[in-house]
């Protein structure tokens, strides 16, 4: 899975791409090559169901012709000249943006081949991810109650990006990613139930055994049996990581700077104030080694540093790329992200400021309310901040969780849910974004 081979090949490609812009009348331009190459395996009740194996070149080009800016996209094989001379025909007919530019060259990260280590070359050969994928469904099937799988899967991949801007910064990265994964069914009729666990990581040797994963995945299915409601009424809400990684992420996406642009933020205008209780910190971390976040530069060629978003419950900065600091008449922290349809604001490393109890310490504390595993359904607006989603959990009844509850409705609003926050001390450092179990107060569930 070795890729620095090609880190000359992709380099030289994003050199004759802003070279063409040049020539086609482009005032400035950026360009970026990436490689991807991945393998999966899939079984399914002991046999093999699907094996994939692939790989791509992409490249993506942002030309600018005065205030006017456009980005085009295409696999490697295409032919730059022309491609050049759409993206620069593109622009002249777009609509001025008066914010729209690189990264000035003095914001531009150094080429000091800073090394995060997110690049780990194990190759996995196909029968050894066969093997795993079976010994991740096997172990899931043999946890008592469970009555069939939904599958189970290894998947093994890598990719680099070169990028190059027409301001002189060439920089490039590689990141690899693991993940093994399984999904089983408890019960039988109406009354079957499903759930799943997974690990994913950058290096091979991080990853949870297969055997520990099936257990999980199976156990957690198994627990889920014999459902029942919940009357309606208001109730301390626990939120297992999983979806307490979400409720965070509302709150990133409503400091993310393009919000703030758009005023779709139930924040805009809370810069300075108190959003999260005094003792909570959310910190974004672009240059942490090992973690799935982490990047040298961002994608205009930006290198950001750890900053504060929230710090001891105050607001203190928005996610910014050039051009959305630009219109809010600030600077880029380093956090513009790449798509094929340009540059945006995206977070790196988020982490949560952990509280001092444990889980269980929390539950106990909690005494009578709900704990929730899963939500369903997409009903957070950021614009308002009013959140309502479907949820399936277990009662939390004497401090303990007793019995298995679904079908209910979980309501409230951000700004009073996060100020109501109690944090425990489960950072789970798999994820880019970093959330403990967490209770709200009090929120509003819609029972029977």
């Amino acid at each position: 899975m070795a890729m620095d081979d090609d880190t000359r090949r992709l380099t030289e490609t994003a050199e004759r791409l802003i070279s063409a812009a040049k020539k086609a009348g482009a005032d400035a331009a950026d360009a970026a090559v990436v490689r991807s190459i991945g393998r999966s395996v899939e079984v399914r009740l002991g046999k093999v169901e699907d094996t994939e194996s692939s790989e791509s070149e992409d490249l993506a080009l942002r030309v600018f012709v005065g205030q006017r800016v456009a980005t085009v996209s295409a696999d490697v094989h295409a032919d730059i000249d022309r491609l050049a001379e759409r993206a620069v025909a593109m622009a002249k007919v777009s609509p001025e943006d008066r914010f729209a530019s690189l990264a000035p060259r003095d914001r531009l990260a150094p080429n000091d081949g800073l090394d995060l280590d997110l690049y780990d070359p194990t190759e996995l050969a196909g029968d050894r991810m066969v093997e795993q994928a079976l010994a991740l469904e096997e172990a899931a099937r043999a946890v008592s109650g469970v009555t069939n799988s939904g599958g189970a899967s290894v998947s093994a991949g890598a990719s680099g990006l070169v990028l190059v801007t027409s301001e002189g910064f060439v920089g490039e990265k590689m990141r690899s990613g693991f993940s093994r994964s399984v999904s089983v069914i408890a019960g039988e009729g109406t009354a079957m139930e499903r759930d799943y666990d997974f690990d994913s990581r950058i290096h091979y040797a991080d990853l949870d055994a297969p055997e520990e994963i099936g257990r999980r995945a199976g156990e957690r299915t198994v627990r889920r049996l014999g459902a029942g409601k919940v009357p309606t009424g208001s109730y301390p809400i626990v939120f297992d990581p999983r979806v307490a990684r979400g409720l965070i992420a509302s709150l990133v996406g409503a400091i993310n700077g393009a919000a703030i642009a758009r005023k779709t933020s139930f924040l805009m205008d809370r810069m300075g104030e108190r959003v999260l209780p005094a003792s909570v910190s959310i910190v974004d971390e672009p240059l942490l080694p090992r973690r799935p976040g982490s990047r040298p530069f961002d994608g205009e060629g930006v290198r950001g540093e750890t900053m504060f978003l929230v710090e001891d419950g105050v607001l203190r900065n928005w996610l910014l790329d050039t051009a959305t600091a630009k219109e809010l008449g600030l600077s880029s922290n380093g956090r513009g992200a790449r798509s094929s349809g340009g540059v945006s604001p995206s977070s790196s490393n988020v982490s949560v400021t952990p509280g001092a109890m444990s889980p269980a310490e929390l539950i106990a504390e909690t005494q009578n309310g709900i704990y929730v595993h899963e939500l369903i359904g997409q009903g957070t607006n950021l614009v308002t901040g009013d959140y309502s989603r479907g949820a399936t959990g277990y009662l939390i009844e004497n401090g303990e969780l007793t019995r298995p509850i679904s079908e209910f409705t979980v309501a409230g609003n951000l700004k009073d849910m996060l100020l109501a926050l109690t944090l425990a001390d489960d950072l789970d450092t798999r994820f880019s974004l970093v959330a403990p179990t967490m209770r709200v107060e009090r929120m509003m569930v819609a029972g029977h």
